[in-house]
């Protein structure tokens, strides 16, 4: 599942009128970034979730048969249901199985095969070096086992995560709902996993970020 609902206030103006996920770099969208990637990775079937002017992605990405995938839509209401509630929203059209959910707006080369390798998980998250607009962090990881930010080293959320789909069987699925209540619960659980990313990662939150991503990958 691709994470495109959000209405990017902090790209506007360029979200006015393009959805964040549709936003060039490289010559190319984001999101079709992970779409190839995904299709290299061997993944066929994807779920998109969008709300702000969502048609234009169903419009720009169609039905994923030109990366040889099949995208399906889980089109929400206006304002959208934050990542907890979107992804509950989709749960049918995701099947009984885990599965991978990437954030619309990064650039990141982890590895999409990883997701696939991955023993059965509650929760597994995909951490990063904390960049310089989020220095505090998120979590600290204990081996693979993720614990809650403190006085010791800390890591980022990648928004590169395997959820089983049990762990949003308590969420409504037309009501908005954050993911980090989840995470904290499951920490305290002791059930939320993880690893790091020593790799190229990007949240492409910012014209400006966007911009250098831009010129960085030298419009491929």
């Amino acid at each position: 599942m691709i994470l495109a609902a959000g209405r990017g206030e902090r790209m506007r103006p360029l979200t006015d009128h393009t959805p964040k996920p549709l936003l060039p770099a490289g010559g190319k969208p984001l999101i079709v970034w992970h779409l190839e990637r995904l299709a290299a990775a061997g993944f066929r079937e994807i779920v998109i979730n969008h709300a702000h002017l969502g048609a234009l992605i169903e419009t720009a990405l169609g039905d994923g048969s030109r990366w040889g995938l099949s995208i399906a839509y889980s089109p929400e209401p206006p304002g959208a249901l934050e990542t907890a509630g979107g992804i509950a929203r989709a749960l049918p059209l995701l099947g009984d199985a885990p599965f991978l959910v990437v954030n619309g707006d990064i650039f990141c080369d982890w590895d999409f095969r990883r997701a696939q390798a991955l023993p059965d998980r509650l929760a597994h998250l995909v951490l990063v070096a904390n960049p310089g607009h989020h220095a505090g962090g998120d979590f600290r990881l204990a081996g693979e086992r993720l614990l809650f930010a403190g006085g010791e080293q800390t890591l980022t959320y990648a928004g590169i995560a395997v959820f089983s789909p049990s762990f949003f069987a308590g969420v409504a699925p037309d009501r908005p709902m954050k993911l980090r209540p989840l995470l904290d619960a499951a920490i305290a659980a002791g059930t939320l996993t993880g690893e790091p990313h020593a790799g190229r990662w990007v949240d492409v939150g910012t014209p400006e970020r966007l911009a250098e991503l831009d010129r960085s990958l030298g419009h491929a």
